[in-house]
């Protein structure tokens, strides 16, 4: 029950994702919150009061000018009184109306009038949602100290892919955690690292090499340790990912600079190598785009990088008391884990099948096993949420001793 005794104001905005706030409901009651919605008038074409209510077990609230309403729970009682507002799913014309201030029907009004905590989950076309007009609204809300989970790469009702998917209420519910600072307290106190994503090697100044991490394991991990009460430094690649909540984001885009950033981040208590790192970059990069110049092959000279894992890993008076390796592997996964292990100078390495056919690279699952000196633990596919989620139990226990 860690929401047991918060109160959740969750507001559901037009859109076909507004479906998802009925699982969002639920899970926030197994969660032990109190949930009372308000429910717009768009939202109400694609869901129904009484469902809210159903689940929520509170009256929903619509009208602005409802007498009743207004003499019974007022829209400044109605604002402040939960420990969090929750916008799920945010579309881009109630963002819009948030960012100027409006107050044209309850949901706006209640925003405007509030004091607590809020929290947006957007939800809309690629397009409306990456449009100049609704990154401003964004940005101008985030100012404000907004938190926004969010939205997420995927398939979405109108037929097109990519930013603009309702993340999962499961996430949403983890944000909310986070915001709330109800999780778990067993890493409090504790300083973790975590690195995330690709890097992007420069050829020239339009050209790179890359590899086809998404960044969504790394991300979490840092998620899951920030929710266990940790203070995460997460050091990340370019990704297409919304930052996750409560964590201290770095964002670089070369081997060498996510190195630096690493060392910066020192002092840490735990730190998880989830990055893909680019194991060669260019050693000359040109200055200017190179040209095509016939039908001579290009060659381009490669430098190794610097091995970011075992440099931390053997840092001296400066090394994490718990160093964790990722072993991203298309064939004989453990047994290069096992060689890692040994040859890195880490912990723990997490091997997990990155090949075409495990759909690892991009999707939504994983399958690792978690190799330590004292042998391979298979875990079973489970979600890369859930493999943060157990990873982050595993660094709980095995720091747990060392507490004074």
């Amino acid at each position: 029950m860690s929401l047991a005794g918060k109160r959740v104001l969750l507001i559901v905005s037009g859109g076909i994702a507004a479906y998802k706030s009925l699982e969002l409901v639920r899970l926030l009651r197994k969660a032990g919150a109190g949930v009372t919605c308000v429910l717009t008038r768009a939202g109400a074409e694609f869901v129904t009061a009484l469902s809210l209510q159903a689940l929520s077990e509170n009256r929903v609230y619509a009208d602005l000018f409802s007498l009743t309403d207004e003499s019974e729970m007022g829209h400044i009682q109605l604002s402040r009184s939960a420990d969090l507002l929750a916008v799920v799913p945010a579309s881009a014309d109630l963002i819009q109306r948030m960012a100027t201030g409006a107050a044209s029907d309850l949901a706006s009004t209640v925003l405007l009038a509030t004091d607590t905590p809020v929290l947006i989950a957007p939800a809309m076309n690629m397009r409306m949602w990456l449009h100049p007009a609704t990154v401003a609204n964004v940005a101008t809300l985030r100012g404000r100290g907004v938190a926004v989970v969010g939205p997420e790469d995927g398939d979405m009702a109108c037929g097109e892919f990519g930013p603009g998917r309702l993340s999962e209420p499961p996430a949403i519910v983890a944000a909310i955690e986070a915001l709330l600072g109800s999780g778990s307290t067993e890493l409090a106190g504790r300083h973790a690292l975590v690195t995330s994503g690709p890097t992007y090697e420069p050829i020239d100044p339009v050209r790179y090499i890359a590899n086809r991490s998404s960044g969504r394991q790394g991300h979490a991990i840092a998620e899951a340790l920030a929710r266990r009460g940790a203070r995460v430094t997460l050091v990340s690649g370019p990704v297409v990912l919304p930052d996750p909540p409560g964590v201290s984001v770095q964002k670089i885009e070369t081997a060498e600079a996510m190195l630096a950033a690493c060392r910066a981040a020192l002092p840490v208590d735990v730190a998880v190598f989830a990055a893909a790192v680019a194991d060669w970059r260019v050693e000359n990069v040109s200055a200017e785009k190179i040209k095509k110049t016939g039908p001579a092959p290009l060659s381009l000279a490669l430098v190794q990088n610097s091995d970011i894992l075992a440099t931390i890993a053997g840092a001296g008076e400066n090394r994490p008391r718990l160093v964790i390796g990722f072993a991203a592997e298309t064939s004989n996964v453990t047994g290069y884990a096992r060689e890692k292990l040994a040859g890195k100078g880490c912990d723990w390495i997490v091997a997990n099948n990155v090949s075409a056919a495990s759909g690892v690279f991009g999707g939504g699952e994983n399958e690792v096993s978690l190799v330590t000196p004292e042998g391979v633990e298979a875990w079973p596919r489970l979600s890369k949420r859930e493999v943060g989620e157990r990873l982050a139990a595993r660094i709980a226990d095995a720091l747990r001793p060392l507490r004074g």
